[in-house]
């Protein structure tokens, strides 16, 4: 199949800069791997955005395919293991970073990527979670590790309208938890109701106070930004509490005090979905097209192709994007 060619979306530097376009290519042009999948969908995400504006952090060199996300068909297996004709999904690792991902019709991985089709799940639905969900999936899970329970009191998410925090919120509702989503973005805040959360409020919850720590709103938390919004959040969690950090969007320093950690015995919870075990990322998927459905995400997901991924992208840096987008190449 090396001379087949197909359609991805890539991106250039150009003129000091860095525009992405449809272009076309052949298979010879992937990276070596034991698995080549016939992509049907992928999802967009932060470090594809930044991928796509040429962070050198995210992806190193260009030209360059991003997509951290990829689900579809395996069409050549040097391992056999997964067989031709499975139908599988990839997030994390290198995918869409410095190995060409999801944004192309064709992907060649390591056979350890890639996860089986849970069952009863398309490839559609698989990346209406995506990574996103896969990461919220985690952050709650931390959270339940450490004992977190609904009875403690209230849970909230930050960037709750975001990709990641939207599914937190309807999975930590679905789960009984009294759920306060924070975003600035009010026009979300019926959307976000609908989604399970008892209370929307704005980003103003988390603006700075120079106490070190303030009257505790919070008996646990999802933060999906992290900066001065983690900071101030990590003030207001309850003794005990815990809080799963999972983004950077605010920024990736952390200015803060030991005070909360010492004072209320709270637990700030790192979650990485990129290098983890694939058994890890199997368990979390199962549960996600299983008891942790969340259907209401499912049914509001919104599809495009790979002429309106630009403009999807740059709307992730300025912050206007909000919910699950899902790329089908058949569109």
């Amino acid at each position: 199949m090396n001379n087949t060619q197909f359609k991805a979306w890539r991106v250039e530097e150009v003129n000091e800069g860095y525009e992405g376009s449809e272009q076309t290519l052949a298979i010879s042009d992937l990276p070596a791997g034991d698995v080549l999948i016939r992509v049907s969908h992928s999802s967009l995400n932060y470090k594809d955005a930044m991928s796509a504006s040429g962070n050198k952090g995210v992806s190193r060199s260009f030209p360059h395919t991003p997509g951290i996300d990829a689900a579809g068909e395996v069409v050549e297996s040097a391992t056999g293991d997964p067989a031709i004709g499975t139908q599988v999904l990839v997030t994390g690792y290198d995918l869409g970073m410095n190995t060409d991902g999801g944004f192309g019709q064709y992907i060649r991985v390591p056979s350890d990527w890639c996860i089986p089709m849970p069952a009863g799940w398309s490839a559609e639905t698989s990346m209406i979670y995506g990574t996103a969900g896969l990461t919220a999936g985690l952050c709650v899970q931390k959270l339940l590790a450490m004992g977190a329970q609904p009875e403690q009191g209230r849970v909230a998410v930050s960037g709750a309208s975001g990709a990641v925090g939207s599914v937190a919120v309807e999975l930590l509702a679905n789960l009984g938890f009294e759920v306060v989503a924070i975003s600035g973005k009010t026009d979300q805040a019926e959307h976000l109701k609908a989604l399970g959360a008892a209370d929307v409020v704005g980003r103003d919850a988390l603006d700075h106070d120079k106490k070190p720590v303030v009257k505790p709103a919070f008996a646990n938390a999802v933060d999906t930004v992290g900066g001065s919004p983690l900071a101030e959040l990590l003030k207001q969690i309850q003794p005990g509490g815990s809080v799963s950090c999972c983004g950077l969007a605010a920024g990736p320093k952390l200015d803060t005090t030991v005070l909360p950690f010492i004072l209320r015995g709270i637990n700030l919870l790192g979650v990485d979905s990129v290098e983890i075990p694939r058994n890890e990322k199997e368990a979390v998927w199962k549960k996600l097209a299983g008891d942790w459905k969340c259907p209401k995400t499912e049914a509001s997901v919104k599809n495009i192709g790979r002429a309106d991924l630009d403009g999807a992208l740059k709307a992730f840096l300025k912050g206007e994007s909000a919910g699950k987008i899902v790329l089908d190449h058949a569109i």
